[in-house]
């Protein structure tokens, strides 16, 4: 793995910031993360972009709809999916990353696994930013992994085992957790020499439906103020079940939480359906609501 030659930077970045292999990008305007599951089993569009032609045509239309960041997910990890090993991950990216940038030079790839392996792959074919659901809970080679890339990582609340990934938990205070194992990760990151760190606080990844929508309320308590805030609550079951509704039917309700956590502060919207959240992200911008 070929490391770039970047700055070392002796403390934090500013939230509205990060460093993308060298290219500083500003986050001062909400960004939109476009989600491209190359997976046959993701809950709400599992085989739809999993050939290389599949996944260019929708990479071009979410760029073209407002997307900023793609975000490439080799693994499912809703409730019962397929695990994969790197190996397996590596196979089924293939040449997609090479292609996406060569394709779309202006995009930002974000790689979604928990393998440190699969990172370095990545980084070699070109990838911008890393997406780590575990909180390199699952791979203990992923921070020196991720210091020797220099990338931006994304950092997400998660319980610490692949097997207890989904298992319900009932915090007292769901703010005061996530803050607790934010603190205590971002110093490890930190001491690693990873600067540039985007938080998610795991919406849809062991919690009850009452903590999530606590946290909703909350976002503005999350992360300090020190680091960007990415929020990916698309499509997601704790907004959907209680509806009674499918993961395709709650987009008027996704909308109105996307403008709440980014009246909030949020950097970063994770989302399937771009062209409504950017929709929303203009709306924000106005000042109108």
């Amino acid at each position: 793995m070929q490391v770039p030659s970047l700055s070392d930077y002796s403390a934090p970045r500013s939230s509205s910031s990060i460093n993308c292999n060298g290219r500083l990008v500003d986050l001062s305007v909400p960004k939109i993360m476009g989600i491209l599951n190359l997976t046959p089993d993701s809950f709400s569009d599992g085989g739809k972009f999993n050939t290389e032609k599949a996944a260019l045509e929708q990479t071009h239309k979410m760029l073209k709809e407002g997307a900023e960041i793609i975000d490439i997910g080799p693994q499912s990890t809703r409730p019962n999916a397929e695990f994969l090993t790197a190996e397996e991950e590596i196979r089924r990216l293939g040449s997609i990353i090479s292609f996406i940038k060569k394709e779309f030079p202006e995009a930002l790839v974000s790689l979604d696994t928990f393998y440190a392996e699969t990172v370095k792959f990545g980084f070699n074919e070109g990838i911008d930013i890393i997406n780590d659901i575990s909180g390199g809970h699952y791979d203990e080679k992923m921070f020196d992994t991720a210091a020797e890339t220099k990338l931006p990582y994304i950092l997400m609340h998660v319980n610490p085992s692949y097997e207890t990934m989904h298992d319900k938990i009932k915090f007292t205070d769901i703010t005061l957790s996530v803050n607790r194992y934010f603190s205590g990760k971002t110093a490890e990151l930190l001491n690693k020499g990873i600067k540039d760190i985007i938080l998610d606080p795991g919406f849809g990844f062991g919690k009850i439906v009452a903590d999530q929508m606590k946290m909703i309320d909350e976002v503005k308590y999350l992360g300090f103020g020190k680091f960007p805030l990415l929020i990916g609550i698309s499509r997601k079951s704790f907004i959907y079940k209680p509806l009674g509704k499918s993961p395709l039917d709650i987009n008027e309700e996704t909308q109105k939480f996307h403008l709440k956590v980014l009246q909030q502060g949020t950097k970063i919207l994770r989302v399937h359906d771009v062209a409504a959240a950017k929709k929303t992200v203009d709306l924000f911008k106005s000042g109108r609501v």
